[in-house]
């Protein structure tokens, strides 16, 4: 992926990860296209930054066709989409109520990637070279018990970008995944989890970007995770996640 020469669709990109990496695209020299729910805050950032906008739910197929048919007709050599739209919330397993949570977090974390995958893969193997990210987490291969079905969703697109990006093998078309460790948002509601502070992220992801990183886009960061079950240390983890363990 050339971030200098880039034309790059971000659903998800109003805030946090979303919103950095856009900045950062954009800086070095892409064209940005930012997505999400809330036109009224899509507006606000088309006046202070200059992106294009559309309005787009992941979770309601219409919503992500039209929005794919309004980028595409004003960004007809689009070459690069980055699946970043997703929810985390915490569930409680023992209340039966917690089933709305993970209906809704399945709905927009791993259907809302598929649909997106969906409507933009066709134009994206007419490009001579193009880039998909999907946006899983190091809690895809390290679970977060507070957020199990965020969790679940992330390890189910890992495994669903193994299988596109095996598909595509021939294609004009490169998968990568971004893998973020805990990072400083308000992905949790603001909650203070001890994520790493957002620059020093982004300043990684753009460094691993430019360097040729691929399938999967690691920051420091997240190896712990990552690699926890070949390491031996993920039930360890686990338990330190959930404030059980040292």
């Amino acid at each position: 992926m050339d971030i200098t020469n880039a034309t790059v669709f971000i659903p998800g990109a109003t805030s946090g990860i979303g919103l950095g990496l856009a900045l950062r695209l954009q800086a070095a020299g892409s064209t940005v296209v930012i997505g999400g729910r809330r036109a009224a805050l899509l507006d606000t950032l088309h006046d202070e930054h200059g992106f294009d906008t559309v309005v787009v739910d992941v979770a309601d197929p219409a919503s992500v066709a039209a929005a794919a048919d309004t980028v595409l007709a004003a960004h007809p050599t689009l070459d690069s989409v980055v699946t970043m739209s997703g929810i985390m919330r915490t569930e409680d397993l023992r209340e039966p109520g917690h089933v709305e949570t993970a209906v809704a977090t399945i709905e927009t974390n791993l259907l809302g990637t598929i649909r997106l995958v969906d409507a933009f893969l066709p134009h994206l193997l007419t490009r001579p070279a193009a880039t998909l990210v999907t946006v899983s987490s190091g809690l895809a291969f390290t679970p977060l018990a507070a957020t199990p079905t965020y969790s679940a969703t992330k390890a189910a697109v890992h495994s669903y970008t193994q299988s596109l990006r095996q598909q595509l093998v021939g294609s004009s078309v490169t998968v990568l995944e971004l893998v973020p460790p805990a990072v400083a948002t308000d992905l949790l509601g603001g909650a203070d989890f001890g994520g790493m502070p957002l620059d020093d992220f982004l300043d990684e992801v753009v460094g691993l970007l430019t360097s040729g990183a691929a399938p999967e886009i690691l920051v420091e960061n997240v190896l712990p995770l990552r690699w926890s079950e070949r390491d031996g240390t993920q039930q360890q983890l686990i338990e330190v996640l959930a404030g059980r363990g040292h």
